[in-house]
């Protein structure tokens, strides 16, 4: 790699650090200035049955006596060694209850994640090779047709045919691996969408460059042609769309995870709203940023690895190279 582009991933990294602190920062004033202080509504809630004592020493404890900019700094310096603080409503460790359901959470949107590369790379071939009177019209028609219909709709569809009808799975049985797959599918089929929108658009602008006519001339196989020349430089718009994707995702995961039954990150917010405990919605706000922060690091990291039309300026973002390079660059690629 190049002495630049170490440079712009090292000035990238250090922005992603601050920005996570920053985001960490954020969540903490917007908790704090809230109508409806923790303390009072939790703590001095009657039926929880705290006396001032005890009161006055989960408020010592929390250090929620200090001023907020002592509160901040403390808070800071736990949060950048992974201490998260105690529950306020279970008082066990934030981390504890975070590791007992991301497991479950990851799983999903891993599956999920998988099935939507697979289904906007199915669609996105499909489009380029399938004869028009075959289908391909109906094909370009799918992306607009998942985005119409919202996750939890195909979740309950998926849980009457394959659940009800079928019995491939028991709805008592969340975590079961058929119940998890179709989770997963009601899950990953908008965000496929999204993928396949942006990957049809770059496919048919790739297929009308000349080095495409002359891999076809050459007479390769539509896999290999696809594969080896059409994909990957379509590939380079389709990262941010992935980056994004990463979002929806773990935001749809809250709804997918209650229409199934799950217990997972999206059931612990829940909770923790329906609680009002801060410091789990605090810590899982800044998880999420994190998670944010990461995938659009690694998708600016890896923009100049998919496309060789990419070139580094300077130690700041990149851009195409000419027409002239581009041309060399993919008759370059076809002759190999």
């Amino acid at each position: 790699m190049s002495n630049a582009y170490l440079a712009y991933a090292a000035k990238r990294l250090a922005q992603a650090f601050v920005v996570v602190l920053l985001a960490y920062v954020f969540t903490f004033v917007v908790v704090s200035i809230l109508p409806g202080d923790p303390i009072t509504n939790v703590l001095r809630d009657p039926q929880n049955g705290f006396t001032e004592e005890e009161i006055k020493a989960i408020i010592a404890a929390q250090g929620l006596d200090q001023p907020i900019q002592v509160q901040l700094w403390t808070s800071l310096s736990h949060f950048v060694t992974g201490d998260f603080g105690l529950s306020m409503r279970s008082s066990r460790p934030v981390t504890t209850l975070i590791a007992e359901v991301l497991p479950s959470t990851l799983i999903l949107a891993s599956e999920a994640f998988a099935i939507a590369l697979l289904l906007a790379v199915t669609i996105g071939h499909g489009t380029q090779f399938v004869p028009r009177r075959f289908g391909q019209g109906l094909l370009r028609g799918f992306p607009s047709l998942f985005l119409s219909v919202p996750n939890f709709v195909i979740g309950l569809i998926l849980i009457h045919v394959f659940g009800f009808q079928l019995g491939l799975f028991r709805v008592i049985e969340p975590n079961s691996f058929w119940a998890t797959l179709f989770a997963a599918i009601a899950l990953g089929i908008p965000v496929s969408a999204r993928i396949a929108e942006v990957l049809i658009a770059n496919l048919d602008k790739e297929s009308e460059q000349e080095y495409a006519s002359v891999a076809r001339a050459r007479g390769l196989t539509q896999l290999r042609l696809f594969a080896r020349h059409l994909l990957k430089p379509s590939s380079l718009p389709v990262v941010t769309v992935i980056a994004l994707a990463i979002g929806e995702l773990l935001g749809g995961s809250l709804i997918t995870e209650t229409v199934f039954g799950r217990t997972g990150i999206g059931s612990l917010v829940q909770r923790s709203v329906s609680t009002q405990d801060l410091p789990v919605l605090q810590a899982v706000v800044s998880l999420a940023a994190i998670v944010f922060v990461l995938v659009n690091l690694v998708a600016d990291l890896v923009y100049p690895l998919l496309d060789p039309r990419v070139k580094l300026i300077g130690d700041r973002r990149y851009r195409p190279t000419t027409a002239d390079d581009s041309a060399a660059t993919a008759s370059a690629a076809v002759s190999s």
